[in-house]
């Protein structure tokens, strides 16, 4: 039996690259390529511009096929808790979603390459033994290809649905530390674990059955100095948010001192970390007619559903992100054809953004017509490897 004190001094968790399979192979790529799943109605654009986009399984379901179809290395759903009516407005935005780790479970039976990356808000009352063991189970089941997006949660309004206080921002930090410490030597160590830590304890715990790699993969979200000590010690990804707002220059301006405080910061846990980004994409053949979409989605954008988007924002990440930006929604904006689309994504790398986890407006016909128009454009940058032809057997 391990009986642990947390400290600073405990190891930094790693995970063996010799032991890896679907991450080490999306590590390999030059920019990780990742889908955010709209299980939300509305999904990321809070307007009532026409579109087919679908909170529902059966379409999210099909979107990951597609994408792992295309050769993206993950997808990655949001988790949210609203009351009634979601963030209201006329278009009811979000008053109705799945669960981001019950669909990533689902996913798993449908598909077989790409990694499925969950939300799971661990300061709501989730003892981390249980993550441990949902989790372990998952990866086993998927081969591997499970990971958890950690979150604290920064709206008090959640926290009070389930009975909860409000939390300090940086004490919410120290607490998430202390779990994932729990969590992954429950997924490491072959003994019982006993730990007497301040905000979590365990009194010989075990999880079996063991995960596939090492551990399954660990993602966090956030730009501030907590958030980026935490994925340093224990992320695979951290999903980054831009300084600047969503206007791409003003991105690109921000993005670089971020993306190098990143890895300066992993690189003082003895770590790499990989940052992604959640670009807006706008794209069809001309400027004029990717334009012409960007406007009519603002120009019907639902004022009062945006407002109380706004009003739950986290402060730290989306200080310069404008009431017409979170209309349009995702991170940083890129509308334009696919020539030019291909070529922001090369900005967002040259700023130092390792990844892009794309979001669109109309998700399923969007993503067809960006397998067909601008992932080529992204293989002959070399931002992206081109699959290898399936030989068959025996060649």
């Amino acid at each position: 039996m391990t009986t642990l004190q947390p400290s600073e001094a405990t190891p930094v968790v790693t995970r063996p690259a010799e032991q890896e399979s679907v991450l080490s192979a999306a590590l390999r790529q030059p920019l990780t390529l990742g889908l955010f799943l709209p299980i939300h109605k509305g999904g990321w654009t809070i307007s009532a511009a026409p579109r087919g986009t679908d909170w529902q399984f059966p379409y999210n379901l099909a979107l990951t096929q597609c994408a792992e179809a295309l050769g993206f290395d993950l997808v990655f759903a949001l988790a949210q808790w609203l009351p009634k009516g979601g963030m209201g407005g006329r278009i009811a935005y979000r008053d109705n979603s799945l669960d981001s780790f019950m669909t990533a479970a689902a996913l798993t039976a449908a598909t077989k390459r790409i990694m499925l990356i969950s939300t799971v808000h661990v300061l709501y009352g989730i003892h981390p033994l249980f993550l441990a063991r949902f989790g372990a189970t998952l990866d086993h089941i998927s081969e591997g290809r499970w990971g958890v997006n950690i979150v604290t949660g920064s709206r008090p309004e959640e926290r009070t649905m389930f009975g909860l206080d409000a939390i300090e921002h940086d004490l919410r930090y120290e607490m998430i530390h202390e779990y994932a410490d729990i969590l992954t030597r429950l997924w490491g160590e072959n003994e019982n674990l006993t730990y007497n830590g301040r905000f979590w304890r365990t009194d010989g715990a075990y999880v079996v059955p063991r995960p596939k790699h090492a551990r399954p993969i660990i993602v966090n979200a956030g730009n501030s100095p907590p958030s980026l000590k935490f994925a340093a010690r224990y992320s695979d990804f951290v999903f980054v948010t831009s300084p600047g707002g969503a206007e791409f220059g003003a991105a690109i301006e921000s993005l670089p001192a971020l993306t190098t405080q990143i890895r300066t910061v992993a690189k003082e846990a003895g770590r790499t970390v990989r940052s992604i980004i959640n670009p807006m994409i706008v794209c069809r053949e001309t400027e004029a007619e990717a334009w012409k979409v960007y406007n009519d989605i603002v120009e019907q954008g639902d004022d009062e559903a945006t407002r109380v988007m706004m009003a739950h924002r986290d402060s730290q990440s989306w200080l310069k992100h404008t009431h017409t930006q979170r209309v349009v929604g995702g991170n940083v904006h890129i509308v334009g054809s696919p020539e030019h689309v291909a070529e922001s994504i090369g900005e967002l790398k040259r700023a130092g953004c390792d990844g892009v986890q794309l979001s669109f407006f109309d998700f399923a016909p969007d993503l067809k017509f960006f397998g067909e128009r601008v992932l080529p454009l992204l293989y002959d940058a070399g931002l992206r490897l081109r699959p290898v032809p399936d030989q068959g057997p025996g060649r």
